[in-house]
């Protein structure tokens, strides 16, 4: 308890600093956008609190408010979606998914959480919108639906899943994973504010840029060669391959969301500008970093 007692302490200091940071050098500098950094920092904040919930009190809590989490996020993605009247049992099937899920979880079902979303709801999901319902639109909602699941209660679900396989490294391995994962994301967003030049996809999100993804997969994977034995049970040179996947899948999982939002969103520019400070945005990156970790870290270690 001590021990994690003093990394809870180190963390919310360094979380504390880096606020106050921002908000000195947003002040100094109304010129510049920084909306991205408000919005990682934020989720520091949040994935912070949910640490606190496993570290101090239970599992269980964590799984709970990472579960409202989730919940919120699949929410603003249906919104964004064009649905019919159709598709509202569709999407409270999809919904309903997210306790069966954290139900494998909790349970230590390793097989059933690994398959159930991609297999059996993927083979299912369709039924509720088949039953007199129509054949108009079936494939964009049911595909729709599916991919927002995939990438919601899927890829997120993961972060709770390191703390059931292991809870003597659980703890350490998702900070590990969340502090990797928005150090990236911010080095990416400064460098190509500062300093970037060509743009990956100008027309989803101008903040990436090419000289930005370089530096952030530098700065991430010297960052995992230092923190990661006092995280993780990782050793050194296994961290710099560690490091460098979670700021490529970081990188794609931004990516990807960004597109995602932006053909989702084409003729809609409120609802586009509304969710710029959206759940999506916060948890972008961790999508895909989440359940690329994890795997990784089962096939190359025992412990999980």
């Amino acid at each position: 308890m001590n021990h994690s007692m003093l990394l809870l302490i180190l963390v919310f200091s360094a979380l504390a600093a880096f606020h106050f940071i921002y908000y000195i050098v947003d002040r100094i500098q109304p010129d510049k956008d920084y909306t991205p950094i408000a919005l990682r920092v934020k989720t520091w904040w949040s994935m912070f609190f949910i640490f606190c919930l496993a570290t101090l009190l239970s599992s269980v809590v964590s799984m709970l408010s990472l579960m409202v989490l989730i919940f919120f996020a699949l929410k603003e993605y249906f919104s964004m979606i064009r649905t019919r009247k159709a598709d509202r049992r569709l999407f409270l099937w999809a919904y309903l998914a997210i306790p069966i899920q954290f139900y494998w979880i909790y349970t230590g079902w390793y097989g059933m959480f690994i398959v159930f979303i991609p297999i059996y709801v993927s083979l299912f999901l369709p039924l509720p919108r088949l039953i007199n319902k129509g054949t108009v639109g079936f494939l964009r909602s049911v595909s729709s639906t599916q991919w927002g699941l995939m990438l919601m209660v899927f890829g997120l679900s993961h972060l709770a899943y390191f703390q059931v396989a292991s809870p003597e490294y659980g703890a350490g391995l998702v900070l590990y994973l969340v502090v990797l994962t928005q150090l990236g994301d911010v080095v990416h967003v400064l460098f190509s504010l500062y300093f970037g030049r060509r743009r990956i996809v100008p027309t989803a999100n101008p903040n990436l840029t090419w000289e930005g993804f370089a530096c952030s997969l530098l700065v991430t994977t010297a960052v995992s060669f230092f923190i990661a034995p006092y995280l993780t049970p990782i050793a050194r040179p296994f961290a710099l391959f560690t490091g460098a996947l979670i700021s490529l899948s970081g990188f794609f999982g931004s990516l990807t969301v960004s597109v995602l939002k932006r053909d989702l969103l084409i003729g809609d520019d409120d609802k586009a500008q509304a969710t710029k400070k959206s759940y999506l945005s916060l948890i972008d990156s961790l999508t895909y970093t989440s359940p690329v970790f994890l795997h990784v870290i089962r096939y190359f270690y025992d412990f999980m």
